[in-house]
């Protein structure tokens, strides 16, 4: 047995089997080497052949074993790293060895709550490295994919799902900005029937060994219970379906199919959302030469097309929805969409209906709250989420779907930046999320255009003030500060075996990338109160703004 498996086992208590004269009971070897003195419960859970129950726990306790035994198996979660950050890495370092890219292994998966119960036993699943930088660190975030749909420890109402994913959360030593701004994000976007993923805290193990605390969470991706938008038939190949996209500096890593640019109305300049009115300056989204260093942030296609014919349309139609809401806040022109899709034509209702009839407005203003509230480092550059109906597609779906023709934001991901991780908004004060932003580097400004381009107009931003007032006044915030709070507690010995595990608290590839404060924190106690301070400081600033 590895120090590791010592390690965890020693944490645990041991594991009791019911019904262990059954033949077809299977015990994972972890296990087996772990049931020297059993003590009986009562809790249990029960199918069709077996009857598991194990002690509780202070966390629940994913347990990943792998198929093959070979000595080198091990290397599926050590050493991938995303191709293009190792090709980008690979540029600027001399003799780098190009690691392999993420591959997924053949494993099983079983799940153990907190009160004993095995709600997932040895289920078969696909795993592998997932992410982009986060690839590079020495605690990589996994992807599971599962032969079979499984609900994880009651996520998202019980959803039953083949992809789920656990973040390392590496980069944060508080181990909960995640889980802090997703929270938020399930209340304020749920509010207005939208997506955003459930979370919970839990311990990984990879055949036996202890591989420390991760945030497990759901799959970015289309489904009735996820993003909820038409999904075609395999092969499909007309438009009339749903599209799910990214605002995504990675784009051109992609097939052609699956990635577009967007002109956003010609490059036209916007002004920044700074509380003083742009304060005389201007910004364009896309790269203007003469010495500009703005790269070309484009759309990936995260859902499935089948033809040049739906690529076309969906970029083409893209394009124009920013045209519209460009032209509606800047030249106070009202444009619609012709009825030979999707060309526009100018329209004599208001600029804001014409906004309304292509936009879901709700949502913007749900995406701006989340974004400005959270100072999210990458909000120029990726993790950025939209999504359109354009049809049944062939497929069923629920009768609560987003109206069809109406671009949508929602599905917030990627925050362990974000929440004074990073020099952004450090003090929590200051207007962000749609103001001109440093590049993650600081090598170039830059702005999100479609959070930018309706700040300025005042309906708009009574739909944001609504909204807040509403998430303020129910006490969405106050649950946020909460749940940093119990779960510091809860979760104390856990995250004390992680920082044992990873010393990821003094020594960390990403501490340089880490704002002042966070730098000084040295405990989890220290980060998570940083983490309480800094969103406190920040929703205050935020309300005396934006609150009725």
């Amino acid at each position: 047995m590895t120090k590791f498996q010592n390690f965890i086992l020693s944490a645990m208590i041991p594991i009791l089997l019911s019904g262990c004269s059954d033949a077809n009971t299977q015990i994972s070897p972890q296990v087996q080497e772990s049931t020297g003195s059993v003590s009986v419960t009562t809790k249990a859970v029960q199918d069709s052949t077996e009857t598991i129950t194990v002690s509780p726990r202070d966390i629940p306790l994913l347990s990943i074993e792998t198929v093959d035994k070979s000595a080198d198996v091990m290397d599926f979660v050590t050493k991938p790293v995303n191709d293009y950050v190792a090709k980008s890495i690979a540029s600027w370092t001399p003799g780098y060895k190009m690691p392999p890219e993420p591959y997924y292994e053949a494993c099983t998966v079983t799940l153990t709550d907190t009160d004993g119960i095995v709600s997932v036993n040895a289920a078969e699943a696909d795993v592998k490295v997932r992410g982009n930088w986060t690839t590079n660190y020495s605690k990589k975030p996994l992807r599971i994919k599962f032969s079979e749909k499984q609900n994880l420890l009651g996520l998202n109402d019980g959803a039953e799902m083949k992809n789920w994913v656990l973040l390392a959360e590496y980069k944060d030593t508080s181990m909960l900005r995640n889980k802090t701004a997703l929270a938020i994000s399930r209340e304020i976007l749920g509010a207005d029937g939208l997506y955003a993923a459930d979370s919970t805290l839990v311990e990984v193990e990879i055949n036996g060994e202890y591989w420390g605390v991760y945030l497990l969470t759901e799959q970015q991706q289309v489904n009735p219970d996820r993003v909820n938008i038409y999904e075609p038939e395999k092969d499909y190949e007309a438009v009339d379906i749903g599209y799910f996209m990214e605002f995504d500096g990675y784009f051109f890593n992609e097939d052609d199919l699956h990635q577009f640019r967007v002109d956003y109305a010609d490059n036209a300049p916007l002004i920044p959302f700074d509380g003083n009115g742009g304060s005389g300056r201007t910004m364009s989204p896309l790269n203007t030469g003469h010495g500009d260093r703005t790269q070309d942030v484009g759309i990936t296609i995260k859902s499935n097309i089948y033809s040049q014919y739906q690529h076309d349309f969906i970029a083409s139609y893209i394009n124009n929805i920013y045209r519209i809401m460009y032209e509606a806040a800047y030249n106070d022109k009202a444009y619609k969409f012709h009825w030979e899709y999707p060309e526009l034509e100018e329209s004599d209702s208001t600029p804001q209906h014409a906004v309304e009839i292509a936009v879901d407005v709700d949502s913007l203003a749900d995406m701006y709250i989340i974004s400005e509230l959270t100072c999210d480092a990458d909000i120029y550059w990726s993790s950025f989420f939209m999504d359109i109906n354009m049809g049944r597609g062939g497929s069923e779906l629920r009768e609560d779907v987003h109206e069809i023709g109406l671009l949508t934001f929602e599905a917030p991901w990627d925050f362990d930046s974000a929440m004074g991780n990073k020099d952004r908004c450090a003090d929590g004060k200051g207007f962000y999320a749609a103001n001109i932003v440093y590049d993650v580097n600081d090598q170039y400004e830059t702005i999100n255009p479609w959070l930018a381009v309706l700040m300025y107009e005042d309906w708009f931003q009574d739909i944001i003030r609504e909204k807040w007032t509403s998430a303020y006044d129910s006490g969405v915030f106050d649950r946020a500060y909460e749940m940093i709070e119990n779960d510091t507690a809860q979760y104390h010995d856990a995250f004390e075996r992680n920082y044992q595990r990873w010393d990821n608290l003094l020594h960390n590839e990403a501490a340089g990338e880490w704002s002042k404060r966070s730098a000084q924190c040295k405990t989890h106690e220290e980060s998570a109160a940083y983490l309480e301070e800094w969103l406190r400081t920040r929703v205050e600033f935020l309300n005396d703004h934006w609150h009725k």
